[in-house]
């Protein structure tokens, strides 16, 4: 009986920390605060290109609140470094664009940590369009934010 018990309770309590976790580190207003310097969102549309976990829908709906639709994009010059991007002549990365608001752009802004561990850059995509990219900041720069 003690192991029916324990088992009820891992199966009921994962989910639910879980979710605690992803509701506390990517939503929760509790976990980040916009710097100052960065500049004011402007009104949407924006196109973003995604190149890691927001390629995925879910991922992207617990984000933003919506899947959403994304089209396939490739953004040449550069290749995947861990969880960035690096210039590379010749090569490409391969990922998706989606459009958003400008509260949608606020909260996929939290969930990269805008300011503190990623930027946010224009780029040009193969197909000459430009988009929103996130960019890990240099280490200098994060060890030096609060």
């Amino acid at each position: 009986m003690r192991r029916l018990h324990l088992l009820l309770a891992t199966l009921l309590g994962l989910p639910l920390a879980v979710t605690g976790w992803l509701w506390l580190t990517m939503l929760s207003p509790f976990t980040y605060d916009r710097p100052d310097h960065l500049p004011p969102i402007e009104a949407g549309p924006h196109e973003v290109f995604v190149y890691g976990t927001l390629r995925s829908g879910p991922i992207r709906w617990i984000v933003t609140g919506r899947a959403g639709e994304s089209r396939p994009a490739i953004l040449e010059d550069f290749r995947r470094s861990a969880l960035d991007l690096e210039e590379a002549p010749g090569e490409h990365v391969e990922g998706e664009v989606i459009t958003v608001s400008a509260e949608e752009l606020a909260r996929l802004d939290r969930y990269e940590r805008l300011g503190l561990r990623y930027e946010r850059v224009r780029l040009t995509l193969a197909d000459g369009s430009d988009a929103w990219v996130y960019r890990r900041l240099l280490e200098e720069a994060q060890t030096a934010s609060p």
